[in-house]
């Protein structure tokens, strides 16, 4: 096991990676890679993408450009990801030419439309909502209300999807081709990140509860292990492991879930990458996902996703709902302050409202005291911002 390619490579510094995207997961991978003395190269189409000043090169460029993509990545060994929008036929292109691709291209192509998502769970047996693809906004009402709708492609981070309550709401609905899926009744919201090696080598990182901010519509917090049920838990790596399974996946997927209120586990959507899910796996696990990430793209055994705390948990750092300019961190000291709290920010020049601007990561010996901790610096945290003085 281990890479081969057209450029076979040993460890150290002429093992050459890339990664499409230069946001924030770049920038964790890069930490990790640091460990195995890899080179990081990366492309984004931002010049000052968190990534830029801590990469081996840096490449600015647009990810859906074939061409871009190919003359990027033609002399590395391996390729991957942060972000799923990014060019499949380029990818395609790469790893025909020997490039190690993670996810492969055709994995990619099936993740980025949300319509073929669900139409693979359905194909496979991979419980999930009833859904209905629409191409036109006049047939959105098609399954009654209420119901999720979501844009087939392009949606990021809670960006791309609605919730229409009832006829009164159509005006709000999206006129691209989408999904429509009928309103789950949600007791927890929980997510699996799950690693594939080649040869079949497959770990579930313990199953995480996510809350949502209903206003920016992200994850407000996390906490591992999730308050449910034994049978629940082996259910929803069950599930999450049919997925990989199914699509003979190699890489790292994120697996959201719904936990309804009768008990049901379904799969919501997947991203084939680290995740917003994952960061408490920094200081909570043994492996963190950007490791385990780093550790299928070489194509190394994996490593173990067994906690080192008894409960991790992770806050979002985001911009207030005004927030524009120069970041402005407030309650980083509070957090400091706090036994088994860990900052990470994520080095974006400018904030805006309700942008992903860093996380803090908070471990402890209970789920009390972990939830106590969290609730108390959680409502220092917080990212303004500085305009610049006018001339």
């Amino acid at each position: 096991m281990g890479i081969a390619s057209k450029n076979t490579a040993s460890f150290g510094p002429s093992l050459r990676i890339g990664v499409l995207g230069g946001g924030q997961l770049g920038r964790m991978m890069i930490q990790s890679a640091i460990d195995f003395d890899a080179r990081v190269e990366v492309m984004d189409p931002s010049a000052d993408a968190p990534c830029s000043n801590f990469t081996h090169r840096f490449v600015q460029g647009d990810l859906n450009d074939a061409e871009a993509v190919v003359a990027f990545g033609r002399d590395l060994d391996c390729i991957t990801i942060e972000i799923e929008h990014v060019s499949v036929e380029g990818l395609r292109t790469l790893e025909q030419q020997g490039v190690r691709v993670i996810p492969k291209p055709d994995h990619l192509a099936t993740i980025q439309d949300k319509g073929l998502q669900k139409q693979f769970f359905e194909a496979n047996g991979i419980p999930t909502a009833p859904y209905q693809l629409i191409d036109d906004v006049s047939d959105v009402g098609a399954m009654g209300f209420p119901i999720v709708q979501k844009m087939r492609k392009g949606g990021y981070d809670g960006k791309g999807v609605v919730v229409l309550k009832d006829e009164a709401s159509v005006d709000k609905a999206f006129t691209v081709p989408s999904v429509l899926e009928a309103a789950v009744d949600i007791d927890k919201e929980l997510s699996v990140i799950v690693a594939r090696n080649s040869a079949g080598e497959t770990k579930c990182f313990p199953v995480v509860e996510s809350v949502f901010d209903p206003v920016a519509n992200l994850v407000d917090y996390l906490i591992a292990p999730a308050a449910i049920t034994t049978a629940q838990a082996a259910e929803a790596e069950r599930v999450a492991q049919q997925v990989v399974e199914a699509m003979d996946f190699e890489g790292l997927l994120a697996v959201e879930l719904f936990l309804d209120t009768s008990g049901s586990i379904l799969v919501n959507e997947v991203a084939p990458r680290t995740h917003n899910s994952g960061h408490h796996t920094i200081e909570a696990n043994v492996t963190s996902q950007f490791e385990q990430h780093l550790r299928t793209v070489l194509d190394l055994p994996l490593g173990s996703t067994a906690p080192v705390h008894a409960v991790g948990a992770m806050v979002n750092i985001v911009g207030t709902a005004d927030a524009q300019g120069t970041p402005d961190y407030k309650g980083i000291d509070v957090a400091l302050a706090t036994e088994g709290v860990h900052p990470h920010l994520y080095g974006k020049s400018q904030v805006k409202p309700f942008r992903k601007m860093g996380h803090v990561t908070i471990t402890g010996g209970s789920r009390e005291e972990v939830l106590e901790r969290m609730m108390r610096i959680r409502e220092q945290l917080a990212v303004e911002g500085k305009q610049a003085p006018s001339a």
